[in-house]
């Protein structure tokens, strides 16, 4: 009987004894599991970046949002016209006017813009927005005959040549009527708010400081571009001035 009784008490202790080293063992399987599998799902959720599409839109069409134009890529008719140019419900330089004016996509923007604006106590107006071809003739000859040639080019764009005649350039000043149409402008609390903001609401700083070279045009700080929240907020990312650099399109200082 106490034989019995000590090969039972034997055997449970084998038994007992496997159980615990079964269980001990398995641990560090799974904990290799979780370490092994861990690095996959962070690499899988670092990979989901969208990819953008610079063919979204022509560059050349004159009624496309991207359309470049600059001195070595003229509007095409030079004389064209849009069709859906519309009056901002903005505060404007010269109320009710043609030169007032934008297209439809343009103004909408602008408006949802200078009330972000506003609200910060950045008061804005519109200076001046589109311009024909006969006005911008006008206009740029004028700076002919008051600077030479040379130097008008360099402040004034050529008829068939302005973004303003697009209707989705417009040109913006301070309320307060300081440095109107002027490179201080800049450092205006005006000019600072826009520079930093404007791409929320898919408008480009057109000619920026130090770009003469691309642009073809001397720093405008009121000088701004509508291009839509895609590319303007695209460009903010890469941190690209220029559509010229964005699309590896020619610009430059001559015709």
């Amino acid at each position: 009987m106490k034989r019995f009784v000590t090969i039972v008490g034997v055997v449970a202790i084998v038994l007992a004894v496997t159980w615990f080293w079964l269980g001990h063992s398995k641990a560090p399987t799974t904990q290799q599991t979780a370490t092994t599998t861990s690095p996959s799902s962070q690499q899988t959720s670092t990979k989901t970046t969208a990819t953008f599409n610079k063919t979204r839109y022509s560059l050349t069409q004159p009624t496309s949002i991207w359309v470049i134009v600059n001195k070595q890529h003229p509007l095409q008719p030079k004389t064209y016209v849009p069709s859906d140019l519309v009056l901002p419900d903005v505060t404007q330089r010269v109320p009710g006017t043609t030169e007032m004016k934008l297209r439809k996509a343009a103004a909408v923007a602008l408006e949802k813009m200078f009330a972000a604006a506003a609200k910060q106590n950045i008061n804005l107006l519109v200076s001046t927005a589109y311009r024909g071809y006969s006005y911008q003739a006008t206009l740029y000859n004028g700076y002919v005959a008051r600077q030479g040639k040379a130097v008008a080019d360099t402040q004034s764009a050529r008829p068939g040549y302005s973004e303003h005649q697009t209707g989705w350039a417009v040109d913006i000043r301070a309320q307060s009527g300081k440095c109107p149409v002027e490179q201080c402008f800049g450092n205006l609390p005006e000019g600072k708010w826009l520079a930093a903001n404007a791409y929320k609401y898919g408008f480009l700083l057109r000619y920026p400081e130090g770009k003469q070279k691309i642009t073809g045009y001397e720093y405008e700080p009121w000088h701004f571009r509508y291009i839509g929240t895609y590319l303007s907020k695209e460009m903010h990312r890469t941190g690209t001035e220029t559509m010229e650099e964005f699309f590896d399109v020619s610009g430059g200082t001559s015709y």
